[in-house]
Formats: C-alpha cells, structure tokens, sequence
C-alpha cells in the first residue's frame, strides 16, 4: 500500500510489529516479541525472548516500543543512539536480506513487488509535484519523438512529476529479462529522466498502480483502449474498465499519431460520453513528430 501512495523518489518503508507481552495475569509461555522492516531492497527480522517476571507491562512497552523506534530509524538510514534496555540473556535474534538490483527486478517480473523506481531525475521542482505524468512504452531505443512527447505534455498539465514507465511484463510475449531491463534504464540513466519499471502491462491495472496519474498515449493506443474487441467483445465491460480508471482520478493525454498512414488526433475518434472528460487532447500544433522505435531499429538493422 505505502508503495501506491507515495511520491516518486521518496523511499517507503513497510514495518511489521507483534508480541505477547506481560499482562495482570501470569502467562504460561514465553515474553516475546517478532519485528521486520522492508525496504524495497532489504528485508530484516528480528525476535526478542523477554525475562518473564523481571519487568511490568508497561515496562515491557516501553523496551518493544523502543526496539521498534531503532528498527525504523535503521531502514530509514537515519542516525541516533538509542538506550539498549535488554540485559545481557535477552539476546535478540535477527536476520537480515539486501537485494541486489537483479533480485529487485526478479521480484518484479514474479510479482512480489509492483514496480521499481529509478528517479535519476535532479530537477527541483519535481520534488513538490504530487501528480505523476507517465508516458509509457517499451523505449527500445528511447529517441526525440518520447522525449518530446513527455515535455509537451507536461507543460500543459503544470505542477506534475514527468517519468516514463516500461512494463517488464507484456500481456502477449515474454516478460523482458533482467539485462534487458537494465540496458533500457542505461538509456534514462545517460539523460537524467526518472523511469519506473514495473509489472502491469494494461493502463486500468496502471492505474490502480499509479492512481491519480496522468498517462501520456497516442492516438493509435487511444483507439484500442476505448475499442471493445479488446474487451471480449464486450462495450459495457470496456465502460465498466475505463470508468474504474477515471474513479482513480486518472487522466489520458493523447498526442497525434499515425494510423494505417493517416495522421489521427484525438478529434478523430468516438470517445464515450462517459469517458470525455478522461481524455485530453494534445494539439497537432504543439507536438507532431512522426518516428517510431520499430523503424529506427529496422534502419539500425541494414
């Protein structure tokens, strides 16, 4: 959950806490208590047997809340010195995981975790931004036709934090690998922009991912997102979709592209009453470029 709320470039912490401390009655088993933090690269537990009759329940509060105070200070890499009240037998038992990228981005494509930040972005203002602005793609290559697409867009939708978003997972081929992966974040990296990678190849799962978001499309994308063939056939499921889409508070804003060799804006296509105020239209005026990542790989290929 911390994950779905939080500001891009911005670490999220998960704690978890739980005992069985003293009580007015004695207890016939052990006074312990179980902590664990996780970051998005480090998981860390943590057992605690307390010596039964030595403390009172509120003294035994004050230890547990006190171990867990050091244990978010520690995952939040935050420096303090903190008064050990355990004695020398209460001696807790710990186990500590640090993720390694590769591993970060295997969770990813398993699904344990919804996606991965990479905010190589160092513009001021995108530390205040609380709406992301997400053109999304498989960027291989990245080239000026993103880049621009990303900076219009942005301009027209004011205090946003711009990022570009690939999916390691495609819902008709293989999932990308862990080197594909990195050599496509090489590309963001060399530019300064923040890309995120996640799991979710659909936009309605984009934006439950990411709500509140405005996601940049095309207008060839546009076209297939309101098209209920890709909903089973079905015109009432593809409304049901997109409109759990708009509760999020999510956007689109779509640029011109070229469809079957006619350059199509948003004008040019029948978008449910419903959905209208979902959809932004990207004036032709202000950005028309006419490349694709599939021809600049086919002239790489000659």
């Amino acid at each position: 959950m911390a994950f779905l709320l939080y500001a891009i470039g911005y670490p999220v912490v998960g704690v978890g806490f739980t005992g069985t401390l003293a009580t007015s009655r004695p207890k016939l088993g052990e006074h312990r208590l179980h902590l664990s933090t996780r970051t998005s690269d480090r998981l860390w537990v943590s057992t605690v047997t307390l010596s039964k009759g030595l403390r009172n329940r509120e003294e035994e509060d004050m230890v547990a809340s006190n171990l867990l105070l050091k244990a978010i200070a520690n995952a939040c890499k935050v420096p303090g010195t903190f008064v050990s009240e355990l004695t020398d037998s209460e001696v807790p038992d710990e186990c500590e995981k640090q993720f390694s990228e590769d591993e970060e981005l295997e969770q990813l494509i398993n699904g344990q975790i919804c996606f991965k930040v990479y905010p190589f972005s160092s513009e001021p203002h995108m530390s205040t931004a609380e709406r992301k602005i997400i053109l999304s793609g498989s960027f291989n290559p990245l080239h000026e036709g993103h880049m621009k697409l990303l900076e219009v867009a942005t301009s027209l939708c004011g205090n946003s934090y711009p990022c570009f978003e690939i999916s390691a997972v495609n819902a008709d081929k293989p999932p990308l690998s862990t080197s594909q992966i990195k050599d496509r974040v090489k590309q963001f990296e060399n530019i300064g922009k923040t890309v995120i990678i996640s799991n979710q190849p659909y936009f309605y799962k984009k934006a439950e991912v990411f709500p509140g978001s405005a996601f940049v499309i095309g207008a060839d994308t546009a076209a297939r997102l309101i098209n209920p063939k890709y909903y089973d056939g079905n015109y009432k499921k593809m409304l049901e979709i997109l409109i759990g889409c708009k509760k999020t508070g999510s956007t689109f804003l779509v640029g011109g592209r070229n469809v079957d060799g006619v350059f199509k804006v948003l004008e040019d296509f029948d978008i449910p009453e419903e959905l209208r105020d979902m959809f932004i239209s990207i004036p032709e005026e202000k950005f028309r470029m006419d490349l694709s990542s599939t021809e600049i790989r086919k002239r790489l290929e000659k």
